[in-house]
Parts: C-alpha cells; sequence; structure tokens
C-alpha cells in the first residue's frame, strides 16, 4: 500500500506542472469557489448516503477507489454525456453527489460542470484521494480492501 501511496504522489507531483497554466489554475480556483469542498473526514461519514462519482481515468480508478455504497467512475471527459444515463436517470438531479480525483481540481471542474447540467446537490472531495489516503482511510480495488500505514 505504501507503494501505491508514493506512486500516487510522483503522479500528483506531474498533475502540479499541468496546474501551472495560468487560465487552467483560474478555471479550478472558480470551481473551487462555486462548488461546496467537503473533508475526507466528513465524506468518510456520509458515504453510504450520496453517489460518490470518482472522475479519474480508468486505470487510476484501478489503483484503489474509496468504497462507498455508491460508486461510479465516469471519467472528467465523458461527464456531461454519461450525466443524464448513469446519474440522472438512476439517481435523480437532486441526489447528493460527491466528485473526486486525485488532487481535487479535476473533481472541483466536475463538480461545477454537473451544476451547470442541473445536479443541485453536489460537492467535492477537496484533496482528492490523497486526502483520502491522508487521513488513513481504507481505499478499494480487484484486490481488496487496503488501509494505508
Amino acid at each position: 500500500m505504501k507503494s501505491l501511496h508514493s506512486e500516487l504522489q510522483k503522479y500528483a507531483k506531474k498533475c502540479d506542472e499541468i496546474l501551472l497554466s495560468k487560465k487552467l489554475k483560474k478555471l479550478v480556483e472558480e470551481a473551487n469557489l462555486q462548488v461546496e469542498q467537503i473533508s475526507a473526514k466528513k465524506l468518510d461519514k456520509i458515504k453510504e448516503n450520496v453517489v460518490v462519482i470518482d472522475v479519474r481515468e480508468p486505470e487510476e480508478f484501478a489503483s484503489g477507489y474509496i468504497p462507498a455504497k455508491t460508486v461510479l467512475t465516469i471519467p472528467r471527459g465523458k461527464l456531461e454525456f454519461a450525466a443524464i444515463e448513469k446519474i440522472a436517470k438512476e439517481f435523480r438531479e437532486d441526489a447528493q453527489i460527491v466528485t473526486y480525483c486525485l488532487k481535487g481540481a479535476r473533481g472541483s471542474l466536475a463538480a461545477l460542470q454537473l451544476k451547470k447540467l442541473g445536479f443541485s446537490n453536489v460537492s467535492n472531495l477537496k484533496g482528492g484521494i490523497l486526502a483520502w489516503l491522508e487521513k488513513k482511510y481504507t481505499i478499494k480495488n480487484y484486490l481488496g480492501e487496503f488501509k494505508p500505514v
């Protein structure tokens, strides 16, 4: 588990380079202001009562995801197209939704897009799955459940 966390942190550093773009950084900051940012502690308390949407790419999801009663994996690039079929039709537009990604930026952008699409109860996990791991909460993948040490 420790090596997975290390690899995710290395990947996060690469993501920081992308965020250096001033325009992208501004978009993320605007999204952060317009979307409620919840803590890992709060998500852990409500995870059985919300729709959790992992907006990372499939290979990122395969490395481990936040276990909740309802977890959807919808990559950020496909969110707008999948929102009606995967979210609205099954859970309604007023369902409580929490998005997340690796560090929080894609999750915030995704949450803002969902709000623009008419979803009324959307928030984002501040700091993404890395914040979840920092709090030593369990993640799950095809091998089972893992708790960071």
